[in-house]
């Protein structure tokens, strides 16, 4: 079994091992049995082929993600609203109204809550946690939203590149930059604002005509 990876400009295939395919199948079947939904499955699989693609990139030749200095967890935390995405067919049932909601936990991680609204009007959530794997900025972390046993598995690369300075809005991407999501505490972002994120994202090496913006001006609210 293979698994192309995303936004490696030598087109290599990454090989999954035995043992790893057995676990994919065995996770993802317990994500349909528990989660009774595609949504949720799809997010295991694309996490778990974002974590190979990280592999592939290490032999790759697309130039070194850069994120930013040091990102204060405390004021990290809390409701942001997504502005723009590349889009990832986990979220394809998202038609607005996406936000992700961070907490601290006790034991160090944080809960993360994503959701967002069908087209129908119904709310679509994602429970996860994440955890950081770089003390020094606290700018990597990880994201998973796979449990199993009191572990979470197939976590993916949350990278913040890019952060307001009073917060106010972030920029998450991957050392591939086969994801990238912009956030922001409020519903917009002024225009003057994108246009700089749009630029760093250039200088980093992202393709801006990737990103697709969110409506959160029609989907204020959406019912279970």
């Amino acid at each position: 079994m293979h698994v192309r990876s995303q936004g490696i400009q030598n087109n290599s295939y990454v090989p999954i091992n035995k043992k790893e395919e057995v676990v994919m199948k065995h996770i993802i079947q317990q994500s349909i049995f528990f989660m009774h939904g595609t949504f949720y499955t799809g997010l295991a699989v694309c996490l778990f082929m974002m974590a190979k693609g990280e592999e592939a990139h290490a032999t790759g030749t697309v130039s070194e993600l850069k994120v930013v200095d040091y990102v204060d967890l405390n004021r990290y935390l809390g409701k942001w609203y997504e502005i723009a995405r590349i889009p990832v067919f986990f979220q394809k049932e998202c038609a607005g109204g996406v936000t992700a909601e961070y907490a601290l936990m006790k034991d160090g991680k944080i809960s993360v809550v994503n959701q967002c609204c069908t087209e129908e009007g119904k709310v679509k959530q994602a429970k996860g946690r994440a955890w950081v794997v770089d003390k020094k900025t606290n700018a990597k972390l990880k994201v998973s939203f796979v449990p199993f046993l009191g572990l979470w598995l197939f976590a993916g690369d949350y990278w913040i590149i890019d952060l307001g300075p009073q917060y106010e809005y972030a920029v998450i991407g991957n050392p591939s930059r086969s994801i990238g999501w912009i956030l922001s505490r409020t519903p917009t972002l002024p225009d003057e604002v994108m246009k700089g994120i749009a630029e760093r994202l250039k200088a980093q090496g992202y393709d801006f005509s990737r990103f697709k913006m969110t409506d959160q001006k029609n989907f204020t609210s959406c019912s279970e």
